[in-house]
């Protein structure tokens, strides 16, 4: 294919702003799409992502464009999510094209990830095309936008487009900017193959599918390829495009984007980020992959039924081959058997990981609460990394603790600020700076991670009225009073709801869990008793009844002594059953456990 007709280009956005939409439109402008087999979200092809209405997945797709100079141009399309937790899916991506379209609502503006976005591409060395969307909202203001763009990014005035995804205004105007300002893509087809692996996905028949935009060289079908960072070889089986169904192709060269399949079936043996080259001509030097992902939060993921441990393995294995900012390692627990550490990069990550595993796998799950990665300088020198409220050594080793902490960026509206600072000291926030950006002020603060992870993000939309928006990244660990809070369910720790807490909260969030616990078990045969251990101290706790059973039923006037000889016969049995019975907690508790 000739080059000079190809236009890889991802699209990028703050979430809500459009994304999807638009790249629904643009297949429909093209012809990709027939309008019968349209539906919305086209390119999201997960239950989940429909039900919830975010992009989770980037998604590639290839369409053609008959241009007004007559000719038939390629565009290789990534549609990529919004929300912070994904920022991993935009990155790899944004290495895929020469080009992205930064989307922005025209109602909205310019928002912390339309930040983060814009810089995530000039990193990448992408051309931008800055693209308004949103233009038919009755309550839109296009020259404040624009003037947004400009003063805030930098854009020239004549290169942004105004379009509307929805009504399909703008958009043929927008199809030929792409052609002109967009680059087609370098490379050399006579070269030795070279080409980036950036995302892969598990078909049951074809095995791994992986997904690659060739650098230099052709990628041809039977063609014998090397994974130079897995040193591994493999003879190509088939090779394709989306189209976005997918669709098989008689080769892929150089600024193509496509997929191909080897019938790998072994997850350890291709990763996002490797080099594939011809096996018996390779390249000296492989191209740059993936900065490693540090996670942010962890938890404990067990399955309720023990016998379901290996199919929790492979599961988790085959999630990861899309999903490489999912960490995890094997554990064990004395209430749930064995299990795994599973780190994220936040709550919502780990929540669509929950989901997807037990939809896709058809899993039942239990999951710990969640904690940030603690560090324990400990009084003999030694540093250790902790995850697990269950690791925390004996506080007559501990030298101190540090804990994690995220620079903030919160964009507001000027008469909000006052409401954003005081939030943000609230969560234990250190101010740095405030400017003014355009008509809103940027206002950065030092917050801990596990004060931002949990509902920061909502405090902030909530206090500004829907305008406020946060961006974050990580600073680094500073000393912390961190105490350790367990509950105890009839005088037995329950480690799926021990946490890390810092000394000032850990009574309040006692509090809270046991007061929803005592809603939320069910009555037993026998009294349940729940309490909040923190620093060897009980802080809080409450008692579920036992279910009530009338002994005496089948009494009927005559003696008391008979009803008595009865009741005094049910509490001793109460009581063995206090001393052996198990207190069955259901799911909700473990979920409602994560929200506090």
């Amino acid at each position: 294919m000739d080059q000079a007709l190809i236009r890889n280009f991802s699209i990028i956005a703050h979430i809500d702003h459009g994304k999807s939409t638009l790249a629904d439109r643009l297949l429909l402008s093209t012809g990709a799409i027939d309008e019968r087999k349209f539906k919305n979200q086209l390119l999201d092809d997960m239950d989940l992502e429909r039900e919830r209405g975010i992009t989770i997945k980037a998604s590639a797709v290839t369409i053609k464009y008959k241009a007004k100079d007559k000719k038939t141009y390629t565009f290789n399309l990534i549609d990529t999510p919004g929300h912070v937790d994904f920022t991993y899916e935009v990155e790899k991506s944004l290495r895929a094209g020469e080009g992205a379209l930064l989307v922005v609502d025209a109602t909205q503006g310019v928002e912390s990830q339309t930040v983060a976005n814009f810089y995530l591409a000039i990193d990448n060395n992408l051309e931008i095309l800055p693209v308004l969307n949103k233009i038919d909202v009755a309550s839109v203001d296009i020259e404040h936008a624009q003037l947004q763009l400009m003063e805030m990014l930098g854009f020239d005035d004549e290169h942004i487009q105004l379009v509307s995804a929805k009504e399909g205004t703008g958009v043929d105007k927008l199809l030929e900017k792409i052609v002109e300002f967009i680059p087609p893509p370098d490379g050399d087809p006579e070269k030795p193959l070279k080409a980036l692996i950036f995302d892969m996905k598990y078909d049951i028949y074809k095995g791994i599918i992986v997904y690659v935009r060739v650098v230099d060289g052709v990628l041809k079908p039977d063609m014998r390829i090397k994974m130079m960072h897995m040193d591994r070889e493999h003879s190509v089986e088939e090779l394709g495009v989306f189209k976005p169904e997918a669709t098989k192709v008689k080769q892929l060269s150089a600024g193509e984007v496509g997929y191909l399949t080897c019938s790998i079936h072994d997850t350890k043996l291709v990763r996002v980020g490797d080099t594939v080259t011809d096996a018996n001509n390779p390249v000296d030097k492989p191209l740059k992959g993936y900065r490693y992902l540090n996670p942010l939060v962890f938890c404990g993921v067990y399955p309720v039924n023990t016998k379901d441990f290996m199919v929790l393995r492979e599961a988790i294995e085959k999630l990861r081959l899309s999903d490489p900012s999912l960490v995890y390692e094997n554990e064990s627990s004395v209430s749930f058997g064995n299990g795994f550490r599973c780190g994220f990069l936040g709550l919502l990550h780990m929540d669509i990981v929950q989901e997807r595993l037990q939809r896709e796998y058809d899993l039942n799950l239990i999951l710990t609460t969640p904690n940030v990665r603690y560090k324990i300088n400990l009084k003999d020198g030694n540093v250790k990394d902790l995850e697990s409220p269950v690791e925390l050594p004996d506080s007559s080793l501990i030298s101190s603790i540090e804990e994690p902490f995220l620079t903030v960026s919160i964009f507001s509206p000027v008469e909000h600020m006052d409401k954003v600072m005081d939030m943000a000291k609230r969560k234990r926030g250190n101010f740095v700076s405030s400017e003014y950006v355009s008509d809103r002020m940027k206002i950065i603060f030092d917050i801990p991670l596990s004060e931002v992870i949990v509902d920061f993000n909502d405090m902030i939309k909530s206090v500004t009225r829907g305008y406020g928006s946060i961006d974050y990244k990580f600073k680094g660990y500073y000393p912390a009073t961190v105490s350790k809070l367990d509950i105890l369910i009839n005088d037995k720790d329950c480690e799926a709801f021990s946490c890390l807490i810092h000394k000032e909260h850990a009574y309040q969030k006692g509090l809270s869990l046991v007061t929803k616990l005592k809603d939320l078990i069910p009555q037993q045969l026998f009294e349940v008793k729940i309490q909040a251990v923190c620093d060897g101290r009980i802080i809080s706790s409450a008692k579920v009844k036992a279910a009530g059973k009338n002994v005496t039923a089948k009494c009927y006037g005559g003696d008391i002594t008979r009803k008595r000889k009865l009741w005094e016969k049910q509490k001793e049995g109460k009581k063995r059953l206090k001393q052996i019975g198990n207190v069955e907690i259901p799911q909700e508790a473990f979920m409602a456990a994560l929200k506090i």
